[in-house]
């Protein structure tokens, strides 16, 4: 005898299926800046570690001797400049800078340099720190993706991320930058492909 269990009457057909919900209209499109980017202002705000300054670079022209010094290539325009300041007797003191160009989603930092005699105790940090700093303004003004030459200090770019690229990984806009060596960090997913950050 077969049982029977009343009032679930299964006969035939499946469920009907739940509608799926819409996404929200306000969902990040793929190629949108990550939810978490800061904003402008808090981005470019000073800040200071280990008793050097940072902040951005009202005139970037300060930096340039710098540039001219190490023999670094000095973009035009410049989307942002970041300086780094100790406090000496006398004043304080541009020790260091980085600058960068930029393109649509596509940011080329230029730098960091950092002065060797009566600069920071550890250039090498306040290098570091100058690239933090560069990255959190590029991504507050949209930059997606970030260039850059090594110029040796792949332990720096290496510590925020980056990983070396072919030429053909740079957008037409920013070929022809002088340098050796290619490096570049996404924002959002790790997960790119050259020709996505060519186009880009």
């Amino acid at each position: 005898m077969g049982r029977s269990r009343s009032g679930n009457n299964r006969s035939g057909g499946r469920r009907p299926a739940t509608p799926r919900a819409a996404p929200p209209t306000d969902a990040p499109d793929a190629g949108d800046a990550p939810a978490s980017t800061a904003s402008l202002a808090s981005a470019t705000l000073p800040r200071v570690f280990n008793g050097v300054g940072y902040r951005p670079l009202t005139d970037a022209g300060r930096a340039r001797a710098l540039f001219d010094f190490a023999a670094i290539a000095w973009p035009e325009p410049l989307a942002l400049a970041w300086g780094a300041f100790v406090a000496r007797a006398d004043g304080e003191r541009l020790v260091g800078a980085i600058v960068a160009e930029r393109y649509a989603g596509a940011v080329m930092l230029h730098g960091p340099v950092v002065a060797a005699e009566d600069g920071p105790d550890d250039p090498l940090e306040t290098a570091a720190q100058l690239v933090a700093a560069a990255m959190d303004h590029a991504g507050a003004l949209g930059g997606l993706t970030i260039y850059t030459r090594p110029q040796g200090l792949d332990r720096v770019w290496v510590r925020f991320g980056f990983i070396p690229v072919p030429e053909v990984a740079l957008p037409s806009t920013l070929v022809g930058r002088p340098g050796v060596g290619l490096y570049a960090w996404r924002g959002g997913s790790a997960l790119w492909t050259l020709r996505e950050a060519a186009e880009g």
